[in-house]
């Protein structure tokens, strides 16, 4: 069983940057699409961002495209979330997650099946 624990969440003013990094536990995580999710304070999760195992694909939500890079690096097992000229509305807590499928790039809930804790982004006005 894959553990997902991400790191690099806090405060930021508006037009701040902060990476996240997710590291993943088990010899698997290069055969697997990764993939961001924020949760907003009383809202439904979102999807972000994700990347296909090779780094070849990836695919953005509309609101953070131009701003966020998801990027990741096999070696270290690890996946990252480059954030850029972040707005309050950025504000959640951001989840990554893996693929269920080595298949695809998925861009829905419903196409990742191990997920972490997360870690709180806040972005002050």
């Amino acid at each position: 069983q894959v553990q997902l624990v991400e790191s690099g969440g806090g405060l930021v003013q508006a037009g701040g940057s902060l990476r996240l990094s997710c590291a993943a536990s088990g010899r698997t995580f290069s055969s697997y699409a990764m993939g961001w999710f924020r949760q907003p304070p009383g809202k439904e999760r979102e999807f972000v961002a994700a990347i296909s195992w090779d780094a070849i694909i990836t695919r953005y939500a509309d609101s953070v495209k131009g701003r966020f890079t998801i990027s990741r690096d096999n070696a270290k097992n690890t996946v990252y979330l480059q954030m850029n000229s972040l707005k309050p509305e950025d504000t959640a807590v951001y989840l990554c997650a893996r693929g269920s499928s080595s298949y695809g790039t998925p861009t829905s809930i419903a196409g990742f099946s191990s997920w972490g804790q997360g870690t709180q982004v806040t972005v002050s006005s």
